[in-house]
């Protein structure tokens, strides 16, 4: 228990698996954790004076355990015995031989082949943040710098499992990163410049950072460090498989918010059981190729030339099926190239694995051959670049048996002929029953009994057995080992000789194995960049065939992307949506039209449930889609790139930060009206809905405004139930009326789900409320109650109209023969306003207006 405790307090942070024998131990508040998470027996022992809880599995099963201990967010020290304790009379030596975390692991029980587990590091610079992502199963490594936005984006788009921050910014990453992340604090000397630039030319064995054109990034290259730093200090030193960084570069991907990429459901939702974006169009086969779809929808592209070069090797699989059916059987074949060769790197890879990647590099051959001969220039530059590794291949190939085992230790995992020494030591081992039969020959002759046995044991090993019947003629050199009922057992001299022989060879060939093994594995070492470099290509490929085949499946169509600032999508639909749809119901297209002249601001009204947040998601999407270089569900789209896409779609509140519904709503607003440029794509559902009706039109009203009058004149649309928003048409050119139709019948609506020009006047709630089940006594009620809302409101019309013309005489009388400037601006202000046009809204402005310039004329004095 010394012993353990002196380690424990090395690893206070971290669960200790102590091995003690056959067993992992855990011991006091571990104990208690490990049972509860591992549904293991917690038990006491004493420990001298004290009472301690345990709580173990056995080693073997480590591999079974350890990731449920990873996935509950546990840091798992596994500390191992690092002797032998048959040669040791004290207590064994032990100490840590890896330190597993939820950001740091290569087990594939704790990876999903699909995603990357990253580990990430935040670093709070004085001018910007840097940020640096590595997933150390597939030796990836990114980093990035920027504002608190930039940073909080790039932590929802990649979904780290695991954060590092200095201890003194704990409150500040709270504060502005929330507290959904799983994090460890280090000290803050580790984010320093000058130790992480050192940390990582040593790594890379480089002078300077500008080969990787990060050098200028000290921010980034500061989160970098504190990345190296931590793999050393969880004892993780093999990392031959890191060979680059890379930056991210903010300039060529679509800017999306946190608030952006949660709405539009792209790879994850709050909703349980929800399916999003990634889950229906992910037709990838490899998991290289599952990882970078992710990534490609995570960073849509801003670079016209690339997104077309990807269009293009769309429509050419597209239109050669078996080209694409032949290129997707042979991508099957390979196996996870990436982690494979990360397990070669780091020493954790097994016989069987090494076998995998062999086969899988060979599955590469015929996709290079298919690629290389193909008539699109963009398949053939990645067909010339993937490596056939030969080499590697044939040393494989020659080194180990096909069928090797998982385990090394099993034996039987190098090929015949490969090495004469260990042909040599299997003839002794493997060919006994010839010797054995032909001893056993010898002796009966020499002896005369016809009925000798030869057999073995785990008590003294070989022996013959002679019947009682003939134990008379047994020679006096044999030596008696056992008597048994009907017969005695015996040893002879060369039995005992020849028993050790095999024992002695059986021995040697594990270890000559092992040994060969080893030195197969750090010869492969060599081959971590090529091997990598295929993994990536293969990537690729596999994601231009399953944007090609979700384009068949769907009949999705070809985005033509130019240098305009229009957005015309024809027949567009919403890929999530349409494949939940029931067999007999077929998804309704839409038209939308977007531009910077004359359409600039599409408002569209409708009834609840008729599918306006559905019409706005579908546009972002389709958008998304194309610049990501997928195919779309549409007729036709006709678009200039996008830069920045913006949503605030639904309701949502973050009670955990004090914040409600629509404080919620108007950080989101904010950081939209905050961050327009003139290719921005605004979706705007509902906006101030989450406060009282005026309040609420005000402030859609001034944000519209804001939006039309901007110098961006970002392309919006704006979904709403304030139909008093349709008024804007009429002053604001480049506004646009719309709604989402519907029919109605005697007692029901019928959803038409069409994007028709022209503003809507009615929500239809109540109908809404009746298809879901509400009670008939509150349905009437309602109905009550709206009738008498409606005629009160239009006696508020009544009114206000009457007060306004009263207004208007008397100010005629009192103060239309003064020449003052202030009451000669007041009265073109009331000749120019159209008292019956005015909604009550706009009634109540206009006169909150008046009033204001009547008390800044008092206080002038009039």
């Amino acid at each position: 228990m010394q012993q353990y405790n002196a380690i424990k307090k090395k690893y206070p942070d971290a669960m200790l698996l102590f091995r003690v024998g056959d067993f992992y131990e855990t011991f006091g508040e571990d104990a208690v954790k490990a049972a509860r998470i591992l549904n293991i027996v917690l038990t006491n022992r004493n420990n001298g004076s004290e009472r301690s809880e345990l709580a173990g599995f056995p080693h073997h099963s480590l591999n079974t355990y350890l990731p449920k201990l990873v996935k509950a967010g546990e840091r798992v020290a596994i500390c191992d015995q690092l002797e032998d304790p048959k040669l040791t009379k004290k207590i064994v030596k032990r100490g840590v031989t890896e330190l597993v975390t939820p950001g740091v692991s290569m087990n594939d029980e704790v990876l999903q082949s699909k995603s990357n587990n990253f580990l990430c590091a935040v670093h709070f610079g004085k001018r910007s943040m840097g940020i640096s992502f590595l997933d150390i199963s597939t030796g990836e490594f990114l980093t990035a710098e920027g504002s608190v936005e930039y940073i909080d984006k790039l932590l929802q788009n990649f979904g780290p499992s695991e954060v590092l921050v200095p201890k003194q910014k704990k409150k500040e990453f709270y504060q502005n990163f929330g507290e959904d992340h799983h994090l460890f604090f280090l000290e803050d000397w580790i984010f320093k410049a000058d130790y992480a630039f050192e940390t990582l030319n040593t790594h890379f064995k480089t002078k300077s950072l500008k080969g990787f054109g990060v050098d200028h990034l000290e921010e980034g290259v500061i989160a970098s460090g504190a990345v190296l730093y931590y793999l050393g200090e969880t004892q993780h030193h093999r990392l031959q498989h890191i060979t680059s960084i890379t930056r991210i570069a903010e300039e060529e991907y679509v800017w999306m918010d946190r608030f952006t990429i949660r709405n539009l459901e792209l790879y994850s939702s709050t909703a349980q059981n929800a399916v999003t974006l990634l889950d229906i169009i992910d037709n990838t086969i490899s998991p290289m190729g599952g990882r970078m779809l992710k990534r490609w929808l995570a960073l849509p592209l801003k670079n016209a030339e690339k997104i077309r070069r990807r269009h293009q090797v769309v429509a050419y699989l597209l239109s050669h099926p078996d080209l694409l059916r032949e290129i997707q059987s042979n991508i099957k074949r390979i196996n996870d190239l990436e982690r494979l060769i990360s397990k070669v790197a780091t020493g954790k890879v097994c016989p069987r694995e090494v076998i995998q990647l062999k086969n899988s590099l060979e599955a590469v051959i015929p996709v290079k051959g298919i690629l290389v001969s193909s008539d699109d220039e963009a398949l053939k530059v990645l067909g010339d670049k993937l490596h056939s590794c030969d080499l590697l291949r044939n040393k494989i190939k020659e080194t180990l048996l096909e069928d090797a085992p998982v385990n090394i230790a099993k034996g039987n995992t190098i090929a015949d002929g490969y090495n004469p020494e260990l042909d040599e030591l299997r003839k002794i081992a493997f060919s006994g029953k010839d010797y054995l039969d032909k001893l056993l020959e010898r002796e009966s002759a020499a002896t005369g009994i016809s009925s000798l046995k030869i057999g073995s044991n785990n008590v003294f090993g070989y022996y013959i057995e002679v019947r009682n019947s003939h134990k008379n003629k047994v020679p006096e050199n044999w030596i008696r080992k056992q008597t048994l009922v009907n017969a005695e057992r015996y040893i002879t001299e060369e039995l005992k000789e020849y028993e050790a022989k095999i024992l002695g060879a059986e021995e040697k060939i594990l270890q000559l194995e092992q040994e060969i093994f080893q030195r197969l594995v750090i010869w492969i070492s060599d081959y971590i960049q090529p091997v990598q470099q295929n993994a990536g290509l293969i990537g690729q490929i596999d994601c231009l065939c399953s944007f090609a085949q979700q384009a068949i499946s769907e009949q999705y169509c070809m985005p033509q992307i130019d240098d305009s600032f229009e957005l015309e999508i024809t027949n567009g639909r919403h890929p999530v949506i349409e494949k939940q749809l029931p067999l007999s119901e077929s998804y309704v297209a839409n038209d939308v039209y977007l531009d910077r002249e004359s359409q600039q601001i599409i408002m569209i009204t409708g009834p609840n449930m008729s599918g306006k947040s559905a019409i706005l998601r579908q546009t972002a999407l389709i958008v998304l889609m194309a610049q990501m270089g997928s195919f779309v569900p549409a007729g036709a789209v006709k678009m200039g790139l996008v830069d920045k896409i913006f949503t605030r779609v639904g309701a949502s509140d973050n009670i955990s930060m004090g914040e409600s519904t629509f404080m919620v709503e108007m950080n989101e607003t904010a950081s939209i009206l905050n961050n327009l440029s003139d290719r921005s794509l605004v979706l705007l559902d509902e906006i101030g809905r989450g406060t009282s009706t005026y309040d609420g039109i005000s402030i859609a009203w001034a944000i519209t405004e804001f939006l039309h009058e901007h110098p961006a004149k970002a392309k919006t649309l704006f979904a709403t139930h304030y139909h008093e928003l349709n008024d804007m048409s009429e002053t604001f050119s480049r506004i646009k009326n719309f709604n989402v139709s519907v029919k109605e019948l005697k007692d029901n609506v019928l959803f038409l789900r069409k994007l028709v020009a022209g503003g809507s006047e009615h929500s239809f709630g109540i109908h809404v409320a009746r298809m879901a089940g509400m009670p008939q006594q509150v349905l009437r009620r309602a109905n009550k109650i709206l009738k008498k809302l409606e005629e009160s409101h239009g006696g508020i019309q009544q009114k206000a109209g009457q007060l306004r013309k009263s207004a208007e005489e008397d100010l005629q009388l009192s103060f239309f023969n003064l020449d003052d400037p202030i009451l000669e601006e007041l009265k073109e202000e009331i000749l120019h306003t159209d008292i019956d046009t005015l909604t009550p809204v706009e009634a109540l402005m206009k006169l909150n207006e008046i009033k204001r310039m009547l008390t800044k004329g008092q206080k002038a004095g009039v």
